[in-house]
Order: structure tokens, then C-alpha cells, then sequence
């Protein structure tokens, strides 16, 4: 990703430019998965998406955004559930990633002023197993609202997807993500998470405010 200064208002902030690269199943693994179509009849299998839906109420439905454009500055995570989003009709759009970092161990004397080159263990979920992985960016920890730890993401590890046509993504219980963010004035996407993910999970970073940059998808 290529980096250049720019002024906005008084503050200096630095404009990350993120080169966007098509998402498929390979690329996208450690953020979730990539589902493609397959022939009625196929048999349930590990390309299918692998849901987390057990700690609610599942909600389907249809999200209508608009005035999404190829830039931003905060990145949200959801800790209790899978989250799958598609573009009704197969329209071109983005997506910014990262890797759960939420901390494995979520114990109230968890230091908060951890060094910042201190590999943390780090909780990531997958479809059938937790893997403990170091994860070293980030300079504290940091307790969410509704209790977890977390550290948050460095800008050097946000990736930015392009997913085309008839595909959508699955995203791992705590993936970060800033989108879905396209070109066209408004957009329908699919969306299943739960009833009450918006109000009740829902802990996002902003990079404006702790790291002083924000990001410009170039296609």
C-alpha cells in the first residue's frame, strides 16, 4: 500500500492508498470465506459457508446502503458471530479486512499497557476450531463495551477485497471490516448476522483519531 501526506484541516493525516484485488478462497482464508455458486443438488461441504450463528436470534436480510464511496477511516468487528454479506444482482464492491485480534483469555488483570513488540495470544475462530497465534501490532488492550478484550488493528495490516459477481463473503467471528463500500450512488446487499448485532456487538476502531490515517481503495 503506498502512503502520502495530506492536510485536512489542521491535523496532518496520512492518506493510505490500499490496492484492491479480486477476493477468492485462497486470498480471503484467514479473514473468512469467499462462496461461490454451485449445482443444485451439491452436498453440504467445507466450501460452503461455516456459520456461527448460535448466540442469537439469526437475522436475514435485505440492507440497502447508499453514498458508500472508496474510502475510510473506521473498521468494525463483531465478536459473538459469523457475518455473510452479498450484493443483490452480482454488482462489483470492496471491502476492507483484517485479522480477529480479540485476546484469548478475556480476564480482567489482562495488563493494558503491553508492550507493543510483546507477541499477545490471540483468539481467532475458525468453522471448526480456536487457534492461539501471536499477534504482535498494537500497542495496548483494550476492553470493548460489551466486555471482550481486543487489541486493535494496526493500519499495516488491513487488506482491501474486490468481490465481483455471483459471490459473496463469509466473515470469521471477529474479522474486521470496513464496508461493503462500492462506486454506484446506492447498493442492496444480503446480510445474515444476528437480531441485534448492530445494537449489542458492534466494536469499531477508528484509524483517524488513534493512528491519524485513513484509507483510499484504488482499483
Amino acid at each position: 500500500m503506498r502512503r502520502e501526506m495530506k492536510m485536512e484541516g489542521s491535523t496532518e493525516l496520512k492518506v493510505i492508498k490500499a490496492k484492491a484485488v479480486s477476493a477468492t478462497p485462497e486470498n480471503f482464508k484467514a479473514f473468512g470465506q469467499v462462496t461461490s455458486p454451485s449445482p443444485d443438488g451439491t452436498l453440504f461441504s467445507s466450501d460452503d459457508a461455516q456459520l456461527s450463528l448460535h448466540a442469537g436470534i439469526p437475522r436475514f436480510y435485505i440492507m440497502e446502503l447508499k453514498g458508500r464511496s472508496l474510502n475510510f477511516s473506521t473498521i468494525t468487528h463483531h465478536a459473538n458471530v459469523t457475518q455473510c454479506l452479498g450484493s443483490i444482482g452480482g454488482h462489483t464492491w470492496y471491502i476492507g479486512v483484517a485479522r480477529p485480534s480479540i485476546v484469548e483469555g478475556n480476564e480482567p488483570g489482562i495488563d493494558k499497557a503491553e508492550d507493543s513488540q510483546t507477541h499477545l495470544e490471540m483468539k481467532i475462530v475458525s468453522p471448526t476450531h480456536e487457534l492461539d497465534v501471536p499477534y504482535s501490532h498494537g500497542k495496548n488492550i483494550i476492553q470493548s463495551k460489551i466486555g471482550h478484550y481486543y487489541v486493535p488493528p494496526a493500519p499495516e495490516v488491513v487488506h482491501v477485497f474486490r468481490v465481483e459477481g455471483p459471490q459473496f463473503v463469509k466473515l470469521n467471528v471477529g474479522t474486521w471490516h470496513a464496508g461493503p463500500l462500492f462506486t454506484d450512488p446506492s447498493m442492496n446487499f444480503y446480510n445474515l448476522e444476528l437480531s441485534d448485532t448492530n445494537e449489542v456487538d458492534h466494536t469499531t476502531h477508528n484509524f483517524r483519531t488513534s493512528n491519524g490515517v485513513r484509507f483510499v481503495i484504488e482499483d
